[in-house]
C-alpha cells in the first residue's frame, strides 16, 4: 500500500489536505481488496477532520476502525480524545488531550498546526460572544496560562478585531 501522498501532504505541511487524500487513497485501497486496517495512518486521518472542523467524519471514521487496531495502537486512542473533547465542546478538555499525549513524529507537526488552528478559532468563537472576558476565562478557552493568554490576545488583535475584547483580571481591572 502506497501512502506516499499521505507523507508528502504531511512533508510539505498541507494539512488541510491529508483528510481528502486519506479518504481517496482508503476508496482506493478498499476497491482493490486490499486489506489495509493494520497499516492504515488513522490518527494521521483523524486530526486530518479535526484540522478542517469536520467532527461527523472524524467519527464515522473511528466507528470503522477496528477495535483491534483502536486497542493497539494508543496514537488512534488519543487522536479520539481531542475528537471526544470537540465533540463534546469541552474547550479546555482538547488542549488537555492535546498536550496529554507523546505524539510519533509524523503527527507532531500536524498536532501542533491543529493546536493553533483550534485556538484562533477559539479565539474568534470569544470575539463573536463576549464583549468582556476575563483573563481566566480566556486561558480556559484558549488552553494556555493567564499570562500567556493575555500576550496571545494582543497579539491576535493583529488579525481580527481583537481590541473590542476587554480582558478583566480577577479584581475587575481592565488589562488590555
Amino acid at each position: 500500500m502506497d501512502l506516499s501522498p499521505v507523507t508528502d501532504a504531511l512533508a510539505v505541511k498541507s494539512f488541510d489536505k491529508i483528510a481528502d487524500i486519506c479518504d481517496t487513497l482508503m476508496l482506493q485501497v478498499a476497491a482493490e481488496g486490499i486489506s489495509f486496517h493494520d497499516d492504515w495512518p488513522y490518527a494521521i486521518h483523524l486530526l486530518g477532520y479535526f484540522y478542517l472542523d469536520d467532527c461527523d467524519s472524524a467519527r464515522f471514521l473511528w466507528k470503522t476502525i477496528p477495535a483491534s487496531v483502536k486497542e493497539s495502537k494508543p496514537e488512534v486512542a488519543a487522536a479520539w480524545r481531542i475528537g471526544q473533547k470537540l465533540w463534546t465542546r469541552d474547550y479546555a478538555g482538547v488542549h488537555e488531550a492535546i498536550r496529554g499525549f507523546d505524539w510519533s513524529q509524523d503527527a507532531k507537526d500536524m498536532v501542533a498546526a491543529f493546536s493553533d488552528v483550534y485556538t484562533k478559532r477559539m479565539f474568534q468563537l470569544l470575539l463573536s460572544a463576549y464583549s468582556t472576558i476575563t483573563i481566566r476565562d480566556l486561558a480556559l478557552f484558549l488552553g494556555m496560562a493567564e499570562d500567556d493568554a493575555t500576550t496571545c490576545k494582543l497579539s491576535f488583535s493583529e488579525i481580527s478585531s481583537a481590541s473590542s475584547v476587554l480582558l478583566w483580571d480577577n479584581t475587575r481591572n481592565v488589562i488590555a
